[in-house]
């Protein structure tokens, strides 16, 4: 089962839906919540409805705004009440602004039937840009936010999905201290393509940036790693000054005292991979 909240996503949610469609491997049902939409995504969606009976539009109350992170979430779970599917076997979570080859599916389930213990897989996330594309970097140990698929029962043990901007990252570090695997892997016919700059969605990607530093303060990120991971990021668009804006959103969210995640267990076990991380990086810069 796939559940997809999108919001004004006109423009691009045809492309997801062609990509679904032509799959090798259909998903039992696809839930698609229109949380709020002002534009003609909603009807966009009820064609494809109309001639997939896999496919399901579902309707949220319009919140007024588009509320990142906890919105997408509070949708996602939305669309799961809605489901008519019983004894899952899989879940999903697939943005509107996505792309990929006909066998991204079975390719995924291949994964699983291969390690019983895989909680979370994706493929890597690639952005058109010029005459090529452009990897969003993501961590092998990680597993894309825009095309999240699930373990029924590791979803379950994890308690799902939390309403907050770092969904998902906390999902997978909670999955992994509870000893699931969970991973993203590239194959050329398993590329997501994302067709948004990532963090972009909401005003602009300035204000995407600082929203991620003041999500990765919420998260429980030790302070060094926080700063390593500001540095790395300042590689990507917008050059320099995002990765500036994370560190500048971190900093102002621990001076305004934000409550962190109520997990001490997961933080602690956070920091202490997030340190593990930064020493092994470190030894491989040593020349000796």
């Amino acid at each position: 089962m796939i559940i997809s909240p999108v919001r004004d996503e006109a423009a691009l949610i045809e492309k997801t839906l062609q990509s679904v469609v032509a799959q090798t491997v259909r998903p039992v049902e696809w839930v698609i919540v229109d949380d709020g939409s002002k534009d003609n995504t909603a009807a966009i969606v009820q064609r494809y409805a109309d001639q997939y009976p896999f496919i399901r539009l579902v309707r949220m109350q319009d919140r007024g705004f588009r509320k990142l992170g906890g919105g997408v979430i509070a949708a996602f779970k939305f669309g799961l009440s809605q489901s008519i599917t019983t004894n899952h076997e899989f879940v999903a979570k697939l943005d509107g602004d996505m792309s990929f080859g006909p066998r991204y599916l079975e390719i995924m389930l291949k994964a699983f039937e291969a390690d019983p213990k895989l909680a979370a897989v994706s493929g890597k996330v690639f952005r058109p840009e010029g005459n090529g594309f452009i990897e969003e970097f993501c961590i092998d140990e990680h597993v894309a936010g825009q095309f999240k698929l699930y373990r029924w029962t590791a979803f379950q043990e994890i308690g799902g999905f939390i309403e907050e901007v770092l969904w998902d990252g906390i999902d997978v570090h909670s999955a992994r201290m509870l000893g699931w695997h969970t991973k993203s892997f590239d194959a050329p016919q398993a590329r997501l393509i994302h067709h948004r700059l990532m963090g972009s969605s909401d005003k602009n990607v300035y204000r995407g940036r600082l929203r991620l530093g003041r999500g990765i303060y919420f998260m429980g990120y030790h302070p060094l790693y926080a700063l390593a991971s500001s540095i790395f990021r300042m590689r990507e668009r917008p050059f320099v000054i995002g990765g500036v804006l994370i560190i500048v959103g971190y900093i102002k969210a621990a001076a305004q005292g934000v409550a962190r995640y109520n997990n001490p267990a997961f933080i602690h076990y956070l920091q202490d991979w997030q340190m593990a991380e930064l020493k092994t990086h470190f030894r491989k810069l040593l020349p000796w």
